[in-house]
């Protein structure tokens, strides 16, 4: 049994039809790719970029007069974060918060609740398998901001 969409000889309607078919698919394709990007990631990492900007050396300037280092893995369920001076010896730290997600979605994104050890701060994350960030705003005992995105691959 032979099936054949067209019946008859190709004439000019015929080709016009399979044209507008395949650069329907392409373009309906492309469509659902493009809203799917928009939808997952909103692109945005701070709501005035000018108004940051005028701040941006000096608030870098007072971050690096810190001399703090920041490391993240996961443990289990455990997200595990190391901030040291400048000497090794763990940070004296006001405060930490951050955000824990996938770079490219905000649909897992996840707020953990940091404690200190007296050596590393530890909260517990829901993971799966891959890459993911950590959005990292730590508070110094003088006020200072140290921000950092920490890359945090998981197995």
């Amino acid at each position: 049994m032979k099936m054949t969409v067209f019946r008859g000889p190709l004439t000019g309607g015929k080709i016009l039809s399979m044209f507008v078919a395949f650069y329907a698919v392409i373009i309906t394709v492309n469509l659902v790719l493009a809203y799917q990007a928009v939808s997952t990631f909103p692109g945005l990492e701070t709501s005035n970029s000018y108004v940051a900007s005028q701040t941006f050396d000096d608030d870098r300037a007072a971050q690096e007069a810190l001399g703090w280092s920041a490391d993240a893995r996961v443990e289990g369920d455990k997200l595990v974060l190391a901030l040291q001076d400048i000497a090794g010896l763990p940070a004296k730290v006001a405060s930490v918060e951050g955000i824990f997600g996938r770079p490219t979605s905000v649909r897992d994104d996840q707020r953990p609740v940091f404690v200190f050890d007296g050596a590393v701060w530890r909260a517990t994350v829901d993971t799966m398998p891959g890459q993911w960030n950590l959005r990292l705003v730590a508070l110094a005992e003088d006020g200072t901001p140290f921000r950092q995105r920490i890359v945090v691959q998981t197995e």
